[in-house]
């Protein structure tokens, strides 16, 4: 159920000079939501500029990291963008000890009603606040089988996945590429952690095993990362954010606006 106007396939486009005007090309072949990585985000301007830069489409930040922005500054964004109807707030929890509790504190302060609020969320302490607290959660890296276990998580809240997607048929390029991010992340506790509850073995993870690449990224043709967006949706997802590897978010959107026109 689509209840913050997302429409079920956006795409992820990366901060560059020509960001904007980007947008506005996918705009024009039907990507209906844009979201920007939260590591890009050097300021919570670049969201409002791709607002103002757009007619149609919501903006959300994923994510707007806890602990980088005040949540003085994240309600005065939010005020300023709320009247167009557009946009939609995504937070992360801070890469602190006790994240949970930094994240709890960080929502206690915030004056952003929780209808228009998504949370990075992967483990089920962060998907019961992200049902309680927010209208839903964001999960990155995560396999089918976690969208359904996350959907029941969740019950009726917003459930988006973003998905890596390399278009790419080649196997040893397509994931060279996967494994550019993922040798990063996989360091990150929190991926880790969700890997090896997903089923993943510690080889897996250390190595970037193809089984784990493989789960975790959809590449090959436009009908094969088709066919893992589907999966996503079937098993309980509402929106799936499509986040190229390889290509600039132009390239790579023009390449997968079909899925978009098939979708609706």
């Amino acid at each position: 159920m689509d209840t913050l106007g997302l429409g079920t396939i956006g795409i992820s486009i990366d901060v560059s000079p020509s960001y904007l005007d980007d947008a506005r090309a996918l705009e024009s072949l039907g990507f209906t939501s844009f979201w920007l990585p939260g590591g890009q985000i050097d300021r919570l301007g670049r969201l409002a500029d791709l607002v103002h830069a757009t007619e149609t489409a919501t903006v959300v930040p994923g994510i707007v990291p806890v602990g980088v922005f005040s949540t003085a500054q994240t309600g005065e964004l939010f005020d300023e963008l709320s009247a167009t109807g557009r946009f939609v707030l995504g937070l992360g929890g801070p890469p602190s000890a006790r994240p949970l509790a930094g994240l709890r504190k960080y929502l206690d302060e915030l004056e952003v009603p929780t209808d228009h609020l998504l949370l990075a969320a992967l483990g089920p302490k962060k998907l019961e606040m992200a049902r309680e607290r927010a209208a839903g959660a964001i999960g990155l890296l995560v396999t089918p089988d976690w969208t359904a276990q996350a959907r029941h998580s969740l019950g009726t809240a917003e459930l988006v996945v973003d998905q890596f997607v390399v278009v790419e048929s080649d196997p040893d390029r397509a994931r060279a590429t996967a494994r550019e991010p993922l040798s990063f992340l996989a360091t990150v506790p929190g991926y880790r952690q969700n890997f090896l509850r997903m089923g993943f073995t510690d080889a897996d993870v250390d190595q970037l095993s193809d089984r784990l690449v493989d789960a975790l990224v959809a590449w090959g043709s436009i009908e094969k990362i088709a066919s893992r967006v589907a999966e996503h949706h079937e098993a309980g997802a509402d929106h799936v954010v499509l986040a190229p590897l390889g290509a600039s978010s132009i390239d790579a959107g023009r390449a997968l606006s079909e899925l978009v026109v098939s979708s609706k």
